[in-house]
């Protein structure tokens, strides 16, 4: 074995390249390489995202620092921002699907069951991709208060998201009444079954909605951005169970709102407890089925966060 004197020694007096017997491989690049660093460092310090610079450039010799760098946050959203996008997004839910509604009644039923169905899971899936990163689109009472209930909604905004839903129904209710005039009455859903069957229709109807919801906005190995399409196609299957029975609401204003513009309160007591008690259920149900997040550390997969999307 060579002895370490022996290499000082025999070291070349000019500098050291790749091609020189002996020196090593980089070395000559480590002095350039130490200047591009000191560099770089002198940079990186400018920016917020590398205040902890040295502790991260220290892995370089070795020493594994903690990892200062964090992706800037997305600013919050006003609270008034959020109600307009959720009294927007409502809005075109109950014109969409109260209009096809009213559509069929006026052509003599030419929309079909296939195409009530597809208007208002169709309404339920572009303003979940347009309003979701705003709002949450919620656009309904229940997946409100089911929410709250599971903690992941502040209830301090349920009343106001709740009043937005409202007003938007009742806006999009008499708007339809002063364009379909005398056709109104086809836009109400009403129980064609007794009221202990449409409770029960309404209630599995409404539990299968939000068990998706809750999947897909709350689960972060759930894939996110399949949200507006998951919860719009179980929209669709739903009012194809139940539409020739109760019109397949799963939502407290989609009933209130044309009951209010025509004045038809039929069964509409149905309409406003089973949903939010099938929402409740269908969240809760979801929670206790869900993998625990521990589970996932031991899997050894990584723990994501997403913003709600429903």
């Amino acid at each position: 074995m060579v002895d370490a004197t022996e290499d000082t020694t025999s070291a070349p007096s000019t500098p050291a390249t790749p091609g020189t017997p002996g020196a090593p491989l980089f070395g000559a690049f480590r002095t350039e390489r130490n200047s591009n660093v000191r560099r770089g460092m002198s940079l990186l310090k400018n920016c917020r995202c590398f205040s902890n610079v040295e502790a991260t450039w220290a892995s370089e010799e070795g020493n594994m620092g903690p990892f200062g760098c964090a992706m800037p946050s997305t600013p919050p959203v006003s609270l008034a921002r959020k109600v307009g996008a959720e009294f927007v997004g409502t809005l075109i839910l109950i014109f969409a699907g109260t209009a096809t509604a009213i559509v069929n009644q006026k052509t003599q039923g030419t929309e079909t069951l296939l195409g009530l169905a597809a208007s208002t899971g169709l309404a339920v899936m572009i303003v979940i991709l347009s309003t979701g990163h705003i709002s949450g689109a919620h656009l309904n009472p229940s997946v409100t208060i089911a929410f709250a209930a599971l903690k992941h909604f502040p209830w301090k905004q349920v009343p106001m998201y709740i009043g937005a839903q409202v007003m938007a129904s009742l806006c999009a209710a008499f708007a339809l009444k002063g364009v379909f005039h005398p056709f109104m009455s086809g836009g109400v859903t009403v129980p064609s079954v007794s009221h202990g069957q449409a409770f029960a229709l309404e209630f599995i109807i409404s539990f299968n909605l939000m068990f998706v919801v809750t999947a897909v906005a709350t689960d972060t190995r759930a894939v996110g951005e399949l949200a507006g399409i998951a919860v719009g196609a179980t929209v669709m299957l739903n009012i194809l169970i139940a539409g020739p029975t109760t019109g397949g609401s799963m939502n407290p204003v989609r009933t209130l709102g044309p009951a209010v513009a025509a004045n038809n309160y039929r069964g509409i007591w149905v309409y406003l407890t089973a949903p939010v008690l099938g929402a409740l259920c269908g969240a809760g149900t979801y929670k206790l089925v869900k993998l625990p997040e521990d589970d996932i550390d031991t899997q050894g997969k990584p723990s994501t966060t997403r913003s709600l999307r429903r």
